[in-house]
């Protein structure tokens, strides 16, 4: 999926729809039956692209389950429909409503409308603030101490750590559509306007036995909308362990690249810390062919460069804070609303 968001305010102007996870109908479906069970139906949805830019649709149901929100029985029945309409348009006119340099593009799925928008409307690129990326791994110790899973041997018979979770090198919301990555990646104006949270960084935010128990019970105790959640994290953490051997709980992937927006948040109550090493910045790539396929390639650039900003670990306490706040919010909104 894909949010268009006015940062200042952290008010979704929209959401698009893609294919990737489950094909583009299932997509779209569970988008608009999870506005509904936060009360967010106000929200316009549009549905995307059916397929990548140039290849095969590609897809995780071994993951997600095929509707592509498997585990649980209490995803509400959608009240509203998505909008009509071109939705390249509709996320063009959104951003361009916005003050320059206030918007923000976080994208938690394949990147194709992603790449869609800015190759169709370049001048998006200039007026954005910035694009929040799930997606990618970058591996080779960048984030020690941190597993993708079981490792594999290579060409020499040694043993490698993984650079992915699809294949050993690629993640996949990379690897399901790589030309529409590369030309986001390598996209000169958006460079430096670019914050990546890759494999390496969600897989530092799992959602232990003690965090989902956090999160189900909050603070008046179990609603409609934690235990649906509790539900889905339960079943994400029996394909975890079957796919991978990860124990730990699975990793909250698409939450992070919302959370980076609040790296400069001014209430310290609100703001979520990243860290950057000191400001290192990147240059990114993709491999488009062979063994290595979907494999995103990080290259530092010079200190002051333009590059893209990759973080190296954040703060968790304060992102399971922060949302455990936003269940609260949501539990408020719906009238905490019990089974």
């Amino acid at each position: 999926m894909l949010l268009s968001i006015y940062h200042p305010a952290l008010r979704i102007l929209g959401i698009s729809t893609v294919n990737g996870n489950a094909p583009l109908d299932n997509v779209t479906e569970n988008g608009l039956s999870v506005l509904e069970a936060i009360g967010a139906t106000e929200v316009p949805l549009y549905a995307g692209t059916r397929r990548p830019f140039c290849r095969d649709i590609r897809s995780a149901s071994e993951i997600h389950g095929g509707s592509g929100l498997a585990g649980t029985d209490l995803l509400p029945k959608a009240t509203c429909k998505p909008r009509s309409g071109n939705t390249i348009e509709a996320m063009r006119e959104a951003l361009l409503s916005c003050p320059a340099q206030t918007a923000w593009l976080v994208a938690v799925g394949p990147l194709t409308n992603v790449a869609l928008l800015f190759a169709v409307y370049p001048e998006v690129a200039t007026h954005i603030k910035g694009i929040s990326i799930m997606g990618g791994g970058i591996g080779d110790g960048f984030a020690p101490h941190v597993s993708m899973g079981p490792g594999y041997v290579d060409e020499e018979g040694k043993d490698r750590a993984r650079h992915g979770n699809y294949t050993e090198f690629a993640e996949f919301n990379v690897w399901a559509d790589v030309e529409s990555a590369r030309s986001v990646f390598l996209n000169p104006v958006l460079r430096s306007k670019t914050f990546l949270i890759p494999l390496d960084v969600s897989h530092q935010a799992y959602t232990t036995k003690e965090v989902r128990d956090t999160l189900l019970n909050g603070k008046n105790g179990p609603t409609r909308l934690r235990t649906m959640f509790h539900e889905l994290l339960v079943y994400f953490a029996d394909t975890y362990e079957t796919a991978w051997g990860m124990d730990q709980g699975p990793p909250l992937h698409d939450p992070l690249a919302v959370a980076i927006l609040l790296a400069d948040h001014p209430d310290p109550d609100v703001r979520i810390n990243f860290n950057d090493n000191g400001g290192e910045r990147w240059k990114l790539d993709v491999v488009l062919s062979g063994l290595q396929e979907g494999r995103t390639i990080a290259t530092k650039v010079e200190n002051g460069k333009p590059g893209v900003m990759i973080p190296r670990s954040l703060d968790m306490d304060k992102f399971w804070e922060v949302l455990e706040s936003c269940m609260a919010r949501a539990d408020a909104k719906t009238g905490y609303d019990q089974l």
